[in-house]
């Protein structure tokens, strides 16, 4: 799998409001086009359903995710899901409402801003994954951390797992298969 993240352009960078979203949100096409090449699934139609949901082309799934630094895509020819987020600082009380205590107990003793956008980016990815978009976000829960980079979520009774990927102050997470590599690219 080759998810690809890219540094948003200043040109992108200037723009405000609306204007803005619309352009990092074909700039993430871009990297899922990038993906595609790299993976040697080929898409240059990327429709959502009338809920916001991507529909497949041609049998070939797709996931982007943006921030106002950087962007992200993914293609497989499973269901997948990509998220991307700064890591920052972040309070107490949004802690506790996305970490709860025995998912904090699962990353001993790593650094509470970087647990979180672990927990947030995982959860949010397999909520892209399964197409439940973040109303889904109480349910998902951590049930392991393999290592630094992989862990394993539970959503409505199914486990999935999940690649984190570390990059200039940023964290990217992936759904994956158990067995299967990922190739992360910055371009």
């Amino acid at each position: 799998m080759y998810p690809v993240i890219a540094k948003v352009p200043p040109a992108v960078k200037a723009l405000k409001g609306k204007k803005r979203v619309e352009a990092l949100s074909l700039f993430a096409r871009e990297s899922a086009m990038a993906s595609g090449r790299k993976s040697k699934l080929f898409m240059d139609i990327f429709d959502k359903d009338a809920l916001g949901v991507p529909l497949p082309f041609k049998s070939v799934y797709w996931s982007i995710s943006h921030k106002p630094g950087f962007v992200a895509g993914v293609v497989s020819i499973k269901k997948i899901g990509i998220d991307l987020e700064k890591i920052k600082d972040v309070s107490d009380l949004l802690f506790k409402k996305i970490v709860s205590p025995k998912e904090r107990a699962h990353f001993n003793t790593q650094e509470k801003s970087l647990v979180f956008f672990r927990v947030f980016t995982a959860k949010e990815a397999v909520l892209k994954k399964t197409t439940h978009g973040i109303k889904g976000l109480s349910k998902a829960t951590i049930k392991k951390v393999v290592d630094d980079k992989n862990l394993v979520v539970q959503y409505l009774g199914k486990k999935y797992w999940v690649e984190n990927f570390y990059f200039d102050g940023y964290l990217a997470s992936v759904t994956k298969d158990k067995t299967v590599d990922v190739f992360w690219t910055i371009r």
